[in-house]
């Protein structure tokens, strides 16, 4: 139920003025819900994503898993552990932010940045196995960061939608038919106060035509 907004001086200015923020208020509900819009499509590309990244972490870790299991059959635990423990990269993770539907994320980017020359302490133990698992778990670390910023990406655009249906909620609720009802409250008192004038004006009228007629 809409309550009309309290005023300190009804006057037919303040309805005027009236007038011109329920015409405000209208366009700005518009480009809310037009940014709400755009806001759900958003959120909804992202949750596809990341849907579609999940999966193929998934698929990732288990082809790691079992990449991992053969090249242990084959080296040995000891040795593995040692090939792994001396990396042959270095990764750097960059975070940032960017703008998406007018919200601000934060955004994470890897990158090989040196390419390590160290010789690992088993020498000629490195095969092609141990090379298949690194670049198989490099993989892995890349869409977990990538999942990550959709993850995140998620929680933001969420907060926003959550925030923007507020406004449209109050506009659309509360201000708007606020407006719209003290705008009816007072055009009707004006009419009323208008008819009682122009009944009071002809009663005026009516009795100075009598007088005139009285007088000759």
């Amino acid at each position: 139920m809409s309550k009309k907004i309290n005023l300190a001086r009804p006057t037919k200015i303040e309805l005027a003025r009236l007038k011109r923020r329920h015409k405000l208020a209208k366009r700005i509900q518009k480009i809310v819900k037009d940014r709400l819009a755009i806001l759900v499509m958003e959120f909804l590309q992202t949750v596809r994503e990341c849907a579609d990244v999940k999966a193929r972490l998934v698929e990732q870790y288990a082809a790691t898993y079992a990449s991992l299991s053969v090249t242990t059959g084959f080296h040995g635990n000891a040795v593995l552990k040692n090939e792994l423990m001396v990396p042959d990269t270095r990764t750097e993770i960059r975070a940032g932010t960017k703008n998406v539907a007018g919200v601000r994320i934060p955004f994470f980017e890897s990158e090989v940045v040196d390419a390590m020359s160290t010789q690992k302490s088993t020498g000629g133990d490195s095969s092609s196995y141990i090379d298949r698992s690194s670049e198989l778990a490099r993989q892995c670390l890349e869409t977990t960061i990538q999942l990550a910023e959709l993850e995140k990406s998620l929680e933001f655009l969420g907060l926003e939608i959550n925030k923007v249906k507020r406004i449209n909620n109050a506009l659309e609720y509360i201000i708007i038919p606020g407006l719209e009802a003290t705008i009816r409250y007072l055009t009707m008192k004006f009419e009323e106060r208008d008819r009682e004038e122009f009944s009071r004006l002809k009663f005026v009228k009516l009795m100075i035509e009598k007088r005139e007629a009285y007088a000759y």
